[in-house]
């Protein structure tokens, strides 16, 4: 018999497992042919940068570029044969090797030269063109130095150099690195000083032994014969030595008894026996 209490039990529904969907394959073929691409393009560079490396050696090496002819310009100063040892060429080199910055830098240490060119001409020429300095005067700063047309002191005098210049006095060390750019007008100053001397007919230049320079004052000459002090001041040179020049035959003789000759007057000359 059926027990009647029992509970009844629940027979469940069967589930039905949907099937998962189907995942569409990798397509490899076009990422393998991306990578590719930039990976042979990277090898390519590289390949390419190394035969470059290696075909510039190459070239570099042969001897259908080779430094043959070195031109120089002709200077008054420095000689052909300082020009090309300072370069640091000589012929046989390669001219793909050649550096005309570091040439340039060489010899711009030389103090005569002011303006230099480098230029190279395949396949087998290197040109060389410079300009020189051109000495005015013989500055004393504590030692001697070349004054050039700028008023550029350029070249400390060493044996050998020429002193045949007109001297400048009264500058020192420590006035060109406390006030540069008065020194610089002084110089100038001086300068155009000798330019009046040269133009000069009675009383010139080469009556002249020094052109001293204070800064509380001007300039001061002092003459080759007795070494008699020539006041000037500052500026209107030509005037005053014009009116020096008009009386100067008459003092030549009497120069190892004068004192003094001060021109810095506008009308007047003051001429002062020992």
């Amino acid at each position: 018999m059926r027990d009647l209490h029992a509970k009844k039990q629940r027979v469940p529904h069967n589930r039905v497992k949907k099937p998962p969907k189907e995942r569409k394959p990798i397509n490899w073929g076009p990422i393998l042919k991306w990578l590719s691409r930039g990976i042979g393009a990277s090898v390519i560079c590289a390949v390419a940068g190394l035969g470059g490396w290696k075909a510039y050696h190459l070239v570099s090496r042969t001897t259908l570029l080779r430094l043959e002819t070195i031109e120089v310009s002709p200077l008054k100063t420095v000689s052909r044969e300082e020009i090309i040892t300072l370069a640091g060429v000589r012929p046989g080199d390669s001219m793909l090797g050649l550096d005309l910055k570091t040439i340039m830098a060489r010899l711009s240490k030389d103090p005569w030269l002011e303006q230099v060119q480098v230029r190279r001409y395949f396949p087998h020429t290197l040109s060389i063109t410079a300009s020189e300095r051109t000495p005015q005067a013989v500055a004393n700063v504590g030692c001697l130095y070349y004054l050039d047309e700028k008023g550029v002191l350029f070249k400390s005098l060493s044996e050998g150099d020429r002193l045949d210049f007109p001297l400048i006095t009264g500058i020192t060390e420590e006035d060109l690195s406390q006030d540069p750019k008065g020194c610089q007008e002084a110089l100038k100053g001086a300068l155009q000083l000798i330019g009046t001397l040269k133009s000069g007919g009675v009383f010139s230049l080469a009556d002249i032994s020094e052109i001293h320079y204070s800064k509380g004052y001007g300039f001061t000459l002092f003459t080759m014969q007795g070494g008699v002090p020539v006041k000037l001041g500052n500026g209107d040179f030509g005037q005053k030595l014009a009116r020096l020049s008009n009386i100067y035959r008459d003092l030549k003789p009497q120069m190892h008894a004068l004192d003094y000759i001060d021109l810095d007057y506008i009308d007047k000359i003051i001429v002062k026996k020992v």
